[in-house]
């Protein structure tokens, strides 16, 4: 099966803890290694004010995921997320691959 090259980026509520984004994050890159993902690189983007509001927040704590997998790992990772009362967005891109590409 081939993998493709992900992009994840979630949104915590500006009053998560560094100790529970710490956490969060070591919970997706375990998820993301046991269900067949790879070369997990995860980049804290810090916090930022949010362009409008989102249940009452203002501010965010961003995070972003980059990986290799395939569509079953990401209805895995998002159905997780989605019940994390922590995140408040989350999108997920697929990027095309570079070898695919002819010139």
């Amino acid at each position: 099966m081939t993998l493709n090259d992900y992009e994840t980026i979630y949104i915590l509520k500006p009053d998560v803890t560094e100790n529970i984004n710490l956490n969060l994050v070591n919970t997706y890159k375990k998820l993301i290694k046991n269900n067949g993902g790879q070369n997990i690189f995860v980049q804290h983007r810090g916090r930022r004010h949010l362009s409008y509001n989102i249940t009452h927040y203002y501010d965010g704590i961003y995070v972003q995921m980059n990986y290799a997998g395939n569509g079953q790992l990401i209805k895995v990772l998002e159905k997780s997320m989605r019940f994390n009362e922590n995140i408040i967005r989350f999108l997920t891109v697929k990027h095309k691959s570079l070898q695919s590409t002819s010139i």
